[in-house]
């Protein structure tokens, strides 16, 4: 990331060099641009592009002090333009797309920023710090990948666990509800048949002996009829 950042701080130079003195704002920007006044800087790119909307320099340069102001969107923006005024200059078309791809990059879009480095080498396959760029992008979405896959395997590893986890709780409480209904079950208290009162039982047992002396008291009286018959029969 440090070579990175490196090749970026080398642009400026660069853009020094399609400078073609069309207006003092340009140049005065360049001055602050140098002196790490980006801001002023961009004021004075603004003021160049009124008096001259198609200047390349002054899109070109007022990207590069929206992008160390890290507003990558906006930078794009001018780059685009500085792209659109020199069609047939290679040279330029690379510097632009280059910086396209940067401010891309910066703005975690990864994918789109290869695409826009390879438009770079397109136009200036020489360019070892667009190459660079480009290997480092392809890195960066390289590594983004194989984090999100590693990403959805945790996911479905931590979504296994929840679940087997979940089991297990079911199963535990299961578990303790058979044992809660088992020791209710060994707490109960056995059902008794109802005792009989001493008053009950006093009553059947006068009841078994009454019926005893009704059954003595008959048997006697067959046997005396019987004895009567006999001795009359005779």
């Amino acid at each position: 990331m440090k070579r990175f950042l490196l090749i970026m701080a080398l642009l400026p130079a660069v853009c020094g060099v399609y400078a073609q003195q069309e207006g003092a704002n340009v140049r005065a920007g360049n001055k602050l641009y140098e002196d790490g006044k980006f801001t002023e800087a961009e004021v004075e790119y603004r003021k160049g592009l009124q008096k001259k909307p198609d200047s390349f320099e002054a899109n070109f340069n007022l990207g590069n002090a929206l992008f160390r102001q890290e507003k990558y969107e906006e930078a794009m923006k001018y780059y685009g333009n500085a792209a659109a005024q020199t069609p047939d200059d290679k040279a330029k078309l690379a510097a632009a797309y280059h910086n396209i791809g940067n401010s891309l990059l910066m703005g975690n879009q990864v994918e789109q920023s290869i695409e826009a480095y390879k438009q770079a080498l397109k136009n200036n396959p020489a360019d070892d710090e667009t190459r660079y760029n480009l290997a480092f992008a392809q890195q960066m979405l390289k590594q983004q990948q194989q984090q999100q896959q590693q990403d959805q395997q945790n996911q479905q590893d931590q979504q296994q666990q929840q679940d087997q986890q979940s089991q297990q709780d079911q199963q535990q409480q299961q578990n303790q509800q058979d044992q809660q209904d088992n020791q209710q079950q060994q707490q109960q208290p056995q059902q008794q048949e109802p005792q009989m009162s001493e008053e009950n039982a006093q009553q059947i047992l006068d009841a078994l002996l009454e019926d005893e002396k009704d059954t003595q008291e008959k048997v006697k009286a067959q046997k005396a009829r019987a004895t009567r018959n006999v001795e009359k029969d005779w």
